[in-house]
């Protein structure tokens, strides 16, 4: 059993969920030294805590290892497989179809004007050049 250092830390029965959703090690390539679960714990953390990857406690893998992992799970996918799986399972639980027959957009449109650029912009106020007869602070005090 794992100690749990951060609210973000996974469970032991959340990560029996999770493990078989991590694609495993490359063949042929130097075997893993660090530990998946720490690496989620690390993900988890860092969008919990909304902070920068460099500030991740030292006491989780080093932020270029997790941010790495997080990359390539991203790019290959695995992210978006594990959500769909979840979910998946979540519907079928609650005694639902699998797959969502529906879905709610909720847009926001915001107006704007049709021209682009600086034309859509109201220019700056001009004032007079400071001289030595004309002065650009206000007198009367």
């Amino acid at each position: 059993m794992a100690t749990k250092r951060y609210p973000t830390d996974l469970t032991d029965d959340e990560w029996r969920v999770l493990e078989p959703l991590i694609p495993p090690a490359k063949p042929g390539g130097r075997p893993r030294s660090v530990d998946l679960r720490e690496i989620v714990n690390g993900v988890r953390y860092l969008l919990r805590a909304g902070c920068a990857w460099r500030l991740l406690p030292t006491d989780l893998p080093p932020w270029e290892t997790v941010y790495a992992y997080f990359r390539r799970w991203e790019a290959d996918g695995t992210w978006e497989t594990g959500a769909t799986t979840l979910r998946r399972r979540v519907r079928t639980a609650q005694g639902r179809d699998p797959e969502p027959s529906a879905a709610i957009l909720d847009s926001q449109t915001v107006k704007t004007t049709e021209k682009g650029g600086r034309a859509a912009t109201t220019p700056g106020r001009r004032r007079p050049a400071a001289s030595a007869t004309t002065s650009s602070t206000p007198t009367g005090c």
